[in-house]
């Protein structure tokens, strides 16, 4: 990417001359628009009113050269997946149980990126509560913006789709439970940044697995994507898993790259050639040598589906129509009968079937079979994980095993297959580790995207590594 085309770019011209932020706002303001009207669906919630409101508080800003002026987004339109709570816009991840809940907060990534001067655009499109691997578990299925017949990526189709869609200046703020912002950017063409768990608050994430929500970018290149994550990552007092840890970009020195056999040898041949033709390419700057994770591969997926859907029942019980969004018919109803009627019309399949399945795992009898089991599990894997690292900076392989699927396709998979399709993606996010998709290339038009995973807090080996790919 040249750099008139970054977002640093972008805000140094808007410092100096803010007619730079009011044609970029009018130009993507016109793209929402568009998409809407092409039935894109990849934006959930837009209030132009309030992106207006936002726009003249700026221009005081600039007029005033105060703290906003001198932010690391001024002026750049921001949209928020829509799992993360922006004060009076509707949020509700997707469901239909959560319609018209409007948060009387900001998330805490909300309000850091007002506080750096960044626009809060719109809430993008995803699966219910994130539960999927192609959008497809959402009233408004968004349609890939470089073949309207294909899938986004699950569960942030929404934030990916746009991402890719839109000309102007602009970054996405999404959430990765077991791979949700991976998939998209793999899908769409986009650079998809997932941090360490922990290091960017989740306070205001309205929560899916609450040991595997992560909020993370995708951005047009590794540059916009990192300078969000700059920005809201950092301790938060009010998030007990937060970390004192943040994020500051800068090239850091990478000597040796494994890339992980198992997932390489399983991709489809096209996306193979690829991402192989990329690796080649890594090797005139790194040591590049081929590397296991026996064990991730054989159980990663397991042991996410039983912790995820366990903590996911937990988490949804709190939804019954009585505080938030829908609410049913009260007059002549016990609790548990008006709790069930709510629920039962207002979840859809795919959730009433996580739900299920985590109330079995977490059952008196069962706790210990399943759940405890996969907590134990998750250890082993994640020990996998540090050993390797010890030898190798980062490891390398496909983001996912194929382009984005037809939506013909995706009707004909059963949910097994569904679940299985997020075997590249699961690993790095049940061990909290950071990683990055990054697009390799094209298959008939269709991206190929690049996964690299790095230690803890081993961001900048993210970005180090990206950058190199990015630019070759």
């Amino acid at each position: 990417m040249k750099r008139e085309e970054s977002i640093e770019y972008f805000v140094e011209c808007a410092r100096k001359d803010f007619s730079f932020v009011e044609k970029n706002l009018s130009q993507i303001i016109n793209e929402i628009k568009e998409s809407q009207r092409k039935e894109l669906n990849y934006i959930e919630e837009f209030d132009e009113e309030s992106v207006l409101l936002q726009l003249n508080e700026l221009k005081k800003s600039f007029e005033n050269k105060d703290s906003k002026y001198n932010g690391k987004l001024f002026g750049v339109p921001v949209t928020v997946n829509d799992a993360i709570c922006v004060k009076g816009i509707e949020s509700k991840a997707g469901s239909k149980i959560l319609k018209r809940y409007k948060p009387l907060f900001d998330a805490t990534v909300i309000q850091k990126v007002r506080s750096e001067g960044g626009i809060i655009l719109a809430k993008t499109t995803q699966d219910e509560f994130g539960f999927g691997s192609f959008s497809i578990n959402t009233e408004k299925v968004p349609k890939n913006p470089f073949d309207n017949e294909c899938s986004c990526g699950g569960s942030g189709g929404g934030a990916g789709g746009f991402t890719a869609y839109t000309k102007s200046f602009h970054i996405a703020l999404g959430e990765s439970t077991g791979g949700s912002i991976a998939c998209p950017a793999s899908f769409c063409g986009c650079v998809g940044f997932t941090p360490t768990y922990g290091l960017v608050s989740r306070v205001g994430l309205i929560d899916y697995a609450g040991s595997l929500d992560k909020i993370g970018v995708i951005g047009k290149s590794v540059s916009d994507a990192s300078l969000l994550l700059e920005v809201i990552s950092g301790f938060d007092e009010n998030d007990s898993t937060s970390l004192n840890n943040g994020f500051e970009r800068k090239e850091v020195p990478i000597k040796r790259i494994g890339v992980v056999k198992d997932f390489f040898d399983n991709s489809d041949e096209s996306v193979k050639k690829i991402v192989g033709e990329k690796i080649n390419e890594l090797k005139k700057f790194f040591e590049v040598e081929e590397v296991s994770l026996p064990l991730n591969v054989e159980y990663a997926l397991s042991a996410y589906y039983v912790i995820a859907t366990s903590e996911a029942s937990t988490n949804l019980a709190k939804f019954s129509g009585l505080r938030y969004g829908v609410q049913g018919i009260v007059e002549g109803k016990h609790f548990d009968e008006y709790f069930s009627e709510v629920r039962s019309n207002e979840f859809s399949e795919e959730t009433k079937r996580r739900i299920i399945l985590g109330t079995f795992t977490r059952m008196s009898g069962f706790r210990e079979a399943y759940y405890l089991k996969a907590m134990k599990v998750r250890t082993v894997l994640i020990k996998e994980f540090n050993d390797v690292f010890e030898k190798f900076d980062a490891l390398i392989y496909p983001s996912m095993l194929t382009v984005a699927p037809k939506f013909s396709e995706i009707e004909k998979l059963s949910p097994l297959q569904n679940f299985s399709m997020d075997i590249c993606t699961v690993p790095p996010n049940l061990a909290g580790l950071p990683h990055i998709s990054i697009n390799a290339g094209f298959v008939n038009n269709l991206p190929v995207g690049l996964m690299i995973v790095a230690p803890h807090f081993g961001e900048n080996k993210l970005y180090s590594i990206a950058k190199v790919i990015e630019f070759e």
